[in-house]
């Protein structure tokens, strides 16, 4: 744990941002700061059982964006029984696999020891931990003591079941959707049914979101982007 606080030190505070907008309008509007809070716990859950793969997808896409704006690396933690991300899958997603960490853990408990170590490292940008029982309130508290004096993205992926109350700034909902693929069959842009289930001081929505991993940004499924205001209707 000492290795994860003093990774990175000589890192500079002047390259801190606050929040990490989508790259969506409408969606960034409603979001507290434009785009998620940097130093609040996020979670992200799947939709439902079997979707567990599209939200670690989710979660990497959000990492991979704050690489792609700031300098330094980021931490994943891993608890037992979840699968680990490959280089090649990090690639397709637009993620350099030399910026990530991996840490594996035996249990929920020492994820979020890890996690809360990490924040408190300069050279850590982002900070994602993968848990069984989902976010406990005490466990939140702790780690928005933790984020508060720092500027990390900071993602908490739990199981579809685990609705335990906590101070999480956002509670994401993450469902597979129906990928483009180019003309050998292969997926040309990720695609995600993304839910905002809560939303501390903003608005909660609904959208099939695509992801572009060369140019980092999230937009609009072309299945829904023609029909920008009916997607809109969900954020009321």
């Amino acid at each position: 744990m000492a290795a994860l606080r003093d990774h990175g030190g000589g890192h500079s505070d002047a390259l801190r941002v606050e929040s990490l907008p989508l790259g969506i309008a409408h969606i960034d509007s409603g979001l507290p700061g434009n785009g998620l809070t940097l130093g609040r716990p996020h979670e992200i859950a799947p939709e439902a059982e079997g979707d567990e793969a599209a939200a670690l997808g989710f979660t990497l896409a959000l990492v991979a964006r704050h690489l792609a704006r700031v300098e330094g690396e980021a931490l994943l933690v891993i608890g037992k029984g979840h699968p680990t991300p490959y280089g090649h899958g990090l690639a397709g997603l637009g993620l350099d696999p030399g910026r990530l960490l991996i840490l594996e853990v035996e249990n929920d408990a020492d994820a979020y020891r890890a996690v809360e170590e990490a924040l408190r490292s300069q050279g850590l940008r982002a900070v994602a931990g993968l848990v069984d029982a989902g976010l406990p309130l005490k466990q939140s508290r702790r780690l928005h003591l933790a984020g508060e004096a720092a500027s990390r993205l900071l993602l908490v992926l739990r199981p579809p079941q685990a609705e335990n109350p906590n101070m999480a700034a956002t509670r994401w909902r993450i469902g597979s959707g129906a990928a483009l693929r180019d003309r050998f069959g292969c997926i040309e842009r990720p695609c995600w049914r993304a839910r905002l289930d809560r939303c501390r001081n903003g608005r909660t929505g609904d959208w099939l979101l695509e992801w572009d991993h060369a140019a980092h940004r999230f937009g609009l499924a072309r299945a829904v982007a023609a029909d920008a205001p009916q997607a809109r209707s969900n954020t009321a």
